[in-house]
């Protein structure tokens, strides 16, 4: 049904009808004050309708719930003034297109890309009429469904995507949108094609007023609007006036930064212009830097997952200029970079940075830092945190404002547009020369605001086309914020040419992408072509699989998620050994955050006192599922089972899903902690039984590590996860400021105990939190932070020392991984493996065998396959300085075949 109504306005008084006389294209001038205006000015102010119909492509459109009775008219209107009420007539539109019943079949693309469009009623525009769309959808339309007498019986807007991407396709292979400076020129381009005029302001600096406006020409082809000025504007910065029809306001005239901008002045008010070729733009020797050369295939990744803010903030070898910043890389000699230079030399491959595009989250001028103090367990010093977030310097970033400029926060001058892409090159080339490649997380799958929102981009250059929908054209939220449809062409073409901008101008060598069940695999494929052939090189691709959502099982698209992507090579996320690692579930709260004990911290073996008696099955089930993430989690892998089947893992049992997922080791991310939800410590202090010690506690963070270590696929780590890293038991610290996402790189705290964590997220557990935060035996002293760090870098060398531990196929593994001590008659807190590297490129052993064993006390297996071996430890084990003394009282006995490891010991035997 038709919404609100308003007054109707003539129409030889709506500056909309003048607008469209200009047939949107012979500009009509836009004054210079125009680029000084608000953000947002309404022309025309509309009737507002939902959008329950949907364009399939230029001819069809399909309204779901609709019978075929009655007649279907197009109405449209220039200036936003229709009005279609039931039981009245329509008025207010500057014309009508009547529209057909269509009973022939839907093009095959068309039926599958909206296959979950509900039944209705499918229209056709005749064919007459067609070359007309392109211009009426530069306005108003409403969709009418009439009665004999010409009253209304229902009327909607529609869903624009399909027909925009049917007319404008050509635009999918546009080079140069955005900025380009070639030859004395500058030329802008923008994607806009429901834009009625567009034009280009440009500014001398960030903040004084317009120094020109210059009028755009639309390409019919495309739905691009170009314009072009002869002089070299390098320096300076630019906005759009774009007059269009937004469905929630009416027509507007919205001062809008470009979707495609490279940088930007503070806050993001206006887009910069620069040529990022130009050489003063590059640190000094980028463009010869070496990028290093650690990863041959995607499974000799070890990535270090990393907040820019985080590294530096608290670091007092930092100078205080550069704390928080990119330059704080740069700074070799600090605490923080010697942390990172000696992980690198380890084995870490990769530091993946938390989002550093440009964030709508954060303020870049003036933001704060709160000053927290109080008893462990008091709540005034996340009181006063919540008082400050919204202007506070912190924030994860998962806020996407712009997608291809880097963030002014970061930057030691977020108002020069300039500063922020060289910082962010020296950042890369610091890591770059600490043999250490550097990972972007990005998140593609939402935008920070929508619509007509003030931090709005791209619903204010093209609205209802760059976000999925949902029935009634209602903006999809599922992911936390509003949903981008990376479906639609364009949305599409965005990302992919964001993720080659940093590829090719940042030289950043591998990306974690949020969310990215939400996206199309057949998005991801491109993307992962366009990147490669950018780089020269194979790109690393990993992100999140999860799927849920309006996307959930397929609904709209083949996903890029867990069960969706094999034979893809791109990695994702796995909860599988996680969860059997850790115990419970990413959302346990109240009793379960005890209760929900996992295999490394004492299910059946060690319990606590909320754990009750679990039966023996429970830890032999686990056990089983902590082997399948040492199996990476590959389908076709044969496992005896702890009720002694021999079953591939695709066949075992995660939660209704097969527990084994994945084509190729490479398609499987292994992790315990990341920055989600409360880190390995904080898990640990409400799992592990009261009386475990803090040194123990520390073994127990390091068998964690083991199995990550162990497992094939890539390995991932927390930041600070080597160093005991505590949030004080917050479970989501994305806006909880410095204080909750401290690291202490000179090891003397890990921050257990800084507070009650933010009451938004944590306040139904405090009563369960607050006698752990005020256990001061639960806090880790400087030995066990110590002993953490180093044991950590010598299970990262275990890993650097074999190909074996980062087998390449899925044959590999099937061929060489032969797990010990397995079904009903096994040790259960014991998991045990051989791993055969005769003639394996980069073995470096004829035999590799770990054992973890996680129980309180000295375990022994015997394994009869590995009689007569000659088993020795491996030389980590045995070096000087070696982390773990207690992994040297591990014993083999040649004769009978006997391990033997001490309790929450993982130790590797080699021959």
């Amino acid at each position: 049904m038709a919404g609100k109504m308003g007054a109707r306005l003539p129409l030889n008084a709506s500056l909309g009808a003048a607008l469209v006389l200009t047939a949107f294209g012979a500009q009509a001038s836009v004054q210079l004050s125009a680029c000084d205006a608000p953000l947002e000015t309404v022309l025309n102010k509309s009737n507002l309708f939902d959008a329950r119909a949907v364009w399939l492509n230029r001819q069809l459109a399909k309204w779901p719930g609709a019978d075929a009775g009655g007649t279907f008219k197009l109405y449209h209107s220039a200036s936003g003034q229709i009005a279609a009420a039931a039981g009245a007539k329509v008025y207010g539109a500057d014309g009508t297109l009547a529209m057909s019943v269509h009973t022939g079949a839907i093009p095959a693309d068309a039926a599958q890309r909206f296959k979950y469009v509900g039944n209705g009623a499918v229209l056709a525009v005749a064919a007459a009429d067609q070359a007309r769309l392109a211009a009426l959808l530069k306005q108003q339309l409403v969709l009418v469904q009439e009665n004999a007498d010409g009253t209304v019986r229902d009327a909607t807007t529609l869903q624009i995507a399909g027909a925009l991407d049917d007319i404008y396709a050509a635009a999918d292979k546009a080079p140069d949108l955005g900025v380009t400076l070639a030859k004395g020129h500058t030329a802008f381009k923008l994607w806009a094609p429901t834009a009625q005029q567009v034009s280009v302001c440009t500014y001398d600096n960030g903040y004084g007023k317009a120094s020109g406006v210059d009028s755009m020409r639309f390409d019919a082809a495309t739905g691009i609007w170009s314009a072009s000025r002869r002089s070299n504007l390098s320096g300076k910065y630019y906005k759009y006036v774009v007059d269009v029809v937004a469905p929630s306001k009416g027509l507007v005239r919205n001062l809008v930064t470009d979707p495609y901008s490279i940088s930007l002045t503070t806050d993001s008010l206006r887009s910069y212009i620069a040529d990022l070729d130009s050489a003063k733009l590059k640190p000094a020797g980028w463009d010869k830097a070496p990028v290093p050369k650690k990863v041959a295939a995607q499974t000799d990744m070890s990535v270090y997952e990393l907040h820019v803010r985080d590294f530096s903030i608290n670091d007092s070898t930092v100078s205080e200029a550069n704390r928080g910043k990119y330059t704080a890389f740069t700074e070799t000699g600090s605490n923080g970079m010697k942390h990172l230079a000696a992980l690198s030399r380890a084995g870490m491959t990769d530091i993946h940075l938390l989002p550093v595009y440009d964030i709508g989250s954060v303020p870049e001028k003036g933001c704060v830092v709160p000053q927290p103090s109080g008893a462990p367990d008091s709540d005034s010093q996340q009181a006063l945190v919540g008082a400050t977030f919204i202007k506070d310097c912190y924030n994860w970033g998962y806020d996407p404002y712009h997608y291809s400029a880097p963030e002014g926060s970061y930057a030691t001058d977020p108002a020069d547009g300039a500063r922020r892409i060289v910082e962010f090159r020296q950042m890369v080339m610091a890591l770059h020369k600490a043999n250490l490649r550097v990972g972007m997380d990005v998140v593609y799958n939402h935008t920070y605001r929508g619509g007509q929102e003030e931090k709005s981009v791209l619903d204010r250059v093209v609205p209802g086309y760059y976000h999925r929908l949902n029935a009634k054209g209602v903006v999809e939220r599922s992911t936390c914020c509003d949903n981008t449809a990376t479906e639609n062409m364009m949305m599409a073409k965005l990302m992919i040419d964001s993720a080659e901008l940093w590829t090719r101008h940042y030289k950043i060598d591998s990306f974690r992408f949020d969310l990215m069940g939400h996206q199309p695999r057949a998005a991801m494929e491109a993307l992962q072509a366009r990147v490669d052939k950018a780089a020269g090189r194979r790109v690393n691709l990993i992100g999140e699989g999860w799927n849920f959502g309006e996307v959930e099982n397929g609904a709209r698209f083949v996903q890029a998620s867990q069960l969706s992507l094999n034979g893809s090579g791109i990695g994702t996320f796995s909860d599988r050994g996680r969860d059997a690692v850790r115990g419970g579930g990413a959302g346990d709260s109240g009793e379960k955050m005890f209760s929900m004990q996992g295999y490394i911290n004492g299910l059946v073996y060690d319990p606590n006192a909320h754990a009750g008696q679990r039966p023996k099955e429970d830890l032999l089930r686990t056990a089983d599922l902590v082997r399948v993430g040492l199996a990476g989690s590959v389908r076709t892998y044969k496992m005896k089972t702890w009720q002694d089947k021999e079953l591939e893992l695709q066949a075992i049992d995660y939660s209704g899903q097969p527990a084994g997922y994945a084509s190729e080791p490479s398609e499987v991310v292994n992790y315990v902690e990341n920055h989600d939800n409360q880190t390995m410590y904080d898990v640990n202090a409400f799992r592990l039984p009261l009386a475990t010690t803090s040194a123990e506690r520390a073994r127990v963070q390091m068998l964690g590590a083991a199995i990550n270590a162990f497992s094939q696929g890539v390995a991932y780590y927390h930041a600070g996860f080597d160093i005991l890293r505590s949030k004080s038991l917050d479970r989501n610290s994305f806006e909880s400021g410095d204080w909750f996402n401290r690291l202490d790189w000179s090891y003397q705290d890990n921050y257990y105990g800084v507070g009650l964590p933010p009451e938004a997220d944590n306040g139904k557990d405090y009563a369960l939190m607050k006698p752990l935060l005020a256990n001061a035996a639960i806090k880790p002293a400087p030995a066990d932070i110590a002993f953490a760090r180093d044991a950590f870098r010598d299970l990262l060398k275990i890993r650097a020392s074999s190909t074996l531990f980062r087998m390449r196929t899925a044959a590999d593994i099937r061929e060489r991984l032969h797990f010990l001590n397995t079904g009903s008659a096994q040790v259960p807190t014991v998991v045990a493996a051989r791993l055969d590297g005769a003639g394996y490129a980069g073995a470096g052993f004829k035999t590799v065998t770990y054992l973890i064993n996680v129980d309180k006390v000295e375990q022994s297996i015997v394994a009869d396959g590995e009689k007569g071996k000659q088993y020795r430890l491996h030389p980590v084990h045995t070096a000087a300085g070696a982390a773990d003394q207690r992994a040297r009282a591990a014993r083999y006995d040649s004769a009978t075949g006997r391990f033997t490891v001490p309790a929450r010991t993982a130790v590797v035997f080699v021959e």
